[in-house]
């Protein structure tokens, strides 16, 4: 059974800091993407940050270029977000995925097959 374990998350205030982690287990991963999306309250689910397999490729969504970093360690099966300059817009819960299809990165939900529980971001102003 594959499973997404976030961790990180929690109350910052704007211009801060955060990392978040997730680790994957349950099987092979090499080849696949690896994402971040968020969600905020009343809104729909966004792409953050997508990386290849390879590391080669990586996305950005334009409201966190240059402030978030996504990194990963295929060893370990995790991937990180470094959360820069933190804004109050930044607030949701970020969900951590593995994409769909191998060699493929996406930055659209439904290219990606599983997902984390979720872990609270909130940034105060």
């Amino acid at each position: 059974q594959v499973q997404l374990a976030e961790s990180g998350g929690g109350w910052v205030q704007a211009g801060g800091s955060l990392r978040l982690s997730c680790a994957a287990s349950g099987r092979t991963f090499t080849g696949y993407s690896m994402g971040w999306f968020r969600q905020a309250p009343g809104k729909e689910r966004e792409f953050v940050a997508a990386q290849s397999w390879s590391g080669l490729t990586t996305y950005y969504a334009d409201s966190v270029k240059g402030r978030f970093t996504i990194s990963r360690d295929n060893a370990k099966n995790t991937v990180y977000l470094q959360m820069n300059s933190l804004k109050p817009e930044d607030t949701a819960v970020y969900y951590c995925a593995v994409g769909k299809s191998p060699y493929v990165t996406g930055r659209r939900p439904y290219e990606y097959e599983y997902w984390g529980q979720g872990t609270q971001v909130t940034v105060s102003s």
